[in-house]
């Protein structure tokens, strides 16, 4: 495969938001080091944490000028010094937190790549190792949920949302899913048992009617700001556990003295990249139980919406302006697979 020395990739320039994500035409293609391997990206996926980066909020993200996007899927293009069980022409997702995915050809760390399972496109596996492990983790070792439970799921209608709400389901828990009223009848196609109007003033109220006052055993909190209030209130007391991976509404505060005379449960915070170097053997078991749950067809290629990478901009704020569903993807190559 020949490889360019330039690319086409979106630069973020500062802290202050989407607005001032812009395309440039001259980004030097980047060579694999040691442990590393080069895509050539065909798909590339639209996360919060693209957002948050963008805004500065993001702990430890990059500082400006930098390539944009964390998560890329596409052909293996080139090969680091030591790498092992890759090879050329092969098809994998991952995701690097050092950013790059919005451009043409990015680096990927060889031991967090995913071969896309066969059969699908690479657009296809966007997810693979964002949206679905992440609400695999909140589910099931952290949030602990078992067949008879309530589960609340904040923006069911998103990405990690909608694989949140079809997971649960197959676990055999009553689903509660909040989601703007546009978008209710996608998260009831999903399966969801109630759906609730995410902005309501009364949301931890109505949580508490449909679980006859007793709460939500899972609360899965991905908005923060005054959401994450209404997610404790709506969490059954002692025994309710609510997984807190998302701020996308702002930060928002608890007590010592709320926890003790107020809301009384499991706070528990999760940030996928921390529990990979953190727990390791715990995300392996977590993408064992991903790949068992695409094998029984639980899980399957997803449907992303898809923009040009020079409408990247336009992606980034639809996102969080909370104005889309489900997953949304780039295009930063001609010929996506």
């Amino acid at each position: 495969m020949s490889i360019p020395l330039t690319m086409r990739a979106l630069q973020q320039t500062t802290l202050n938001g989407p607005r001032d994500l812009g395309l440039i035409t001259d980004a030097p293609v980047p060579a694999p080091g040691p442990g590393e391997i080069l895509i050539r990206v065909t798909a590339a996926g639209v996360n919060f944490v693209d957002v948050s980066q963008a805004h500065g909020t993001f702990a430890g993200g990059p500082r400006p000028p930098y390539l944009a996007g964390v998560e890329g899927a596409g052909e293996v293009a080139a090969l680091g010094a030591g790498v092992t069980g890759l090879t050329l022409g092969t098809h994998v997702t991952g995701v690097s937190i050092a950013g790059g995915a919005f451009a043409e050809y990015m680096l990927l760390p060889a031991a967090a790549a995913v071969p896309v399972p066969e059969g699908w496109t690479d657009e296809q596996a966007l997810g693979l190792v964002v949206n679905w492990p992440t609400a695999l983790a909140a589910l099931k070792p952290l949030g602990g949920v078992t067949a008879g439970q309530s589960v609340l799921i904040h923006a069911a209608a998103g990405g990690t949302g909608q694989a949140a709400v079809t997971i649960a389901k197959h676990y055999g828990a009553t689903v509660i899913a909040t989601a703007s009223p546009g978008k209710h009848e996608t998260v009831r196609a999903l399966g969801a048992d109630h759906v609730l109007d995410s902005r309501a003033t009364d949301l931890a109220a109505e949580v508490l009617r449909l679980t006859g006052g007793a709460g939500a055993d899972l609360v899965l909190e991905s908005v923060g700001g005054p959401t994450l209030d209404a997610s404790l209130a709506a969490a059954k007391r002692v025994t309710g556990r609510v997984v807190v991976y998302g701020l996308a509404g702002g930060e928002a505060t608890i007590s010592n003295w709320e926890l003790v005379y107020k809301h009384q449960l499991h706070v528990i915070g999760l940030n996928l990249g921390i529990l990979i170097q953190a727990a390791p053997q715990i995300f392996g078991e977590i993408m064992g139980e991903m790949s068992r749950l695409i094998a029984i067809g639980v899980l399957g290629p997803v449907r992303p919406t898809t923009y040009d990478l020079a409408d990247g901009p336009k992606a980034l704020t639809e996102l969080e302006t909370r104005a889309t569903v489900g997953k949304l993807a780039l295009r930063p190559s001609a010929d996506p697979s």
